[in-house]
C-alpha cells in the first residue's frame, strides 16, 4: 500500500477572517433564483453546518498536541474559520426560519447523526472529519469554479457560500494532516483501511440526511413531488452536477496514495476574493 508523497504546499495559507453575512436584509424564501429545489438543497447542507463545524473542531483539536509546530497552527487556523462557518450559518438558518421554514427538524436529524459518531473512538471521528471535509471542498471546488452552481441566487447568500468555500479550499487536508499523525504507528494499510471503510459509512448518512433534509423542506413547499425532483437532480447529476462530482471524489478518496492537495485548486482563490472585495482578508466585513 504506497503512501503519498503529496503534502500540503509549504507555502499554504490559511486566513483568518471575521466576515458577516445578510445582517440587515431578509433572506427570499426561494432565494436560489426563485427555484424551491436548489434552495431546498441549500439551505439542507446549511443545517448540517453549525452542529457538523462543531464535531470538526472537537475531533482535530483532539490530536493537535501530536501535531508538529507547523501543523498545530494550521489546528488553530482551521478551528477558528470553522467557527465563524458555524456563526454565519447559524444566522443564516435563522433567516430560512424566518421566511417560513422550519429548520429544527433538519437540525435535529443532523445532530442525531452527530451524536452517534460522537460514540466512535476518537480516531473514527477524525477519520469521519476527514471524510466530511473531502466533501466540503470537493463542493466548495466546483462552486468556485463554475458560477453555474449559484446562477440566479440572491447577492447575499451567493457572497456566503462563495466565502465558505474559499475556506474549504484553504483548509481541506488539516483534518487529513492530523488523522496522518494521529495513525503514524500503524501500518500504511490499517491507515488506510479505516480511513476508506469510515469514508463509505459516512458517505450513506451523508447523503441520507442531505436528502431527507431536502425532502422535509420540499414537503414544506406543498413541491416534495417529481417534478421538482426531476429538476433538482438534473441540477445535481447533470449540469453542473455537484453530487455526480461528489461520487466520484467519494472513490479518489479511497485511492492509497491519496492527500487533498494533489488538486492544487488555490487558483480559485484569487478571483473569488476579489469578487467578494477580500482580498486583503484581514478584517474583512461583508
Amino acid at each position: 500500500m504506497m503512501a503519498s508523497s503529496i503534502s500540503s504546499p509549504a507555502d499554504l495559507v490559511i486566513e483568518k477572517r471575521d466576515v458577516r453575512f445578510g445582517r440587515n436584509r431578509s433572506l427570499e424564501r426561494w432565494w436560489h433564483g426563485g427555484d424551491a429545489g436548489r434552495t431546498a438543497f441549500f439551505n439542507a447542507l446549511s443545517s448540517t453546518f453549525p452542529v457538523g463545524e462543531k464535531f470538526f473542531m472537537t475531533a482535530v483539536r483532539h490530536y493537535r498536541d501530536e501535531a508538529p509546530e507547523e501543523l498545530r497552527e494550521q489546528i488553530q487556523d482551521f478551528i477558528y474559520q470553522e467557527s465563524m462557518h458555524t456563526r454565519e450559518h447559524v444566522v443564516f438558518n435563522r433567516q430560512a426560519s424566518d421566511a417560513g421554514f422550519d429548520i429544527a427538524p433538519l437540525e435535529e436529524r443532523a445532530a442525531r447523526t452527530i451524536n452517534w459518531a460522537k460514540r466512535r473512538s476518537p480516531l473514527q471521528q477524525l477519520a469521519a472529519t476527514c471524510a466530511l471535509e473531502h466533501f466540503t471542498a470537493t463542493l466548495a471546488h466546483d462552486l468556485l469554479s463554475d458560477p453555474a452552481h449559484l446562477e440566479g441566487a440572491s447577492a447575499e447568500p451567493a457572497r456566503l457560500w462563495k466565502w465558505h468555500a474559499i475556506e474549504e479550499v484553504e483548509h481541506k487536508a488539516v483534518a487529513f494532516d492530523t488523522y496522518l499523525v494521529a495513525t503514524r504507528k500503524m501500518t500504511r494499510f490499517r491507515r488506510w483501511l479505516k480511513r476508506s471503510t469510515v469514508m463509505a459509512v459516512t458517505s450513506m448518512r451523508f447523503h441520507y440526511v442531505i436528502y431527507r433534509n431536502t425532502a422535509d423542506l420540499l414537503r414544506q413547499d406543498g413541491k416534495n413531488d417529481l417534478t421538482t425532483w426531476l429538476k433538482l437532480l438534473s441540477y445535481l447529476y447533470g449540469r453542473p452536477g455537484p453530487m455526480r462530482k461528489l461520487l466520484g471524489e467519494v472513490f479518489a478518496y479511497m485511492r492509497p496514495g491519496f492527500h487533498p492537495w494533489q488538486v492544487d485548486d488555490r487558483h480559485l482563490l484569487k478571483a473569488a476574493l476579489k469578487d467578494l472585495a477580500l482580498s486583503d482578508a484581514k478584517g474583512a466585513t461583508a
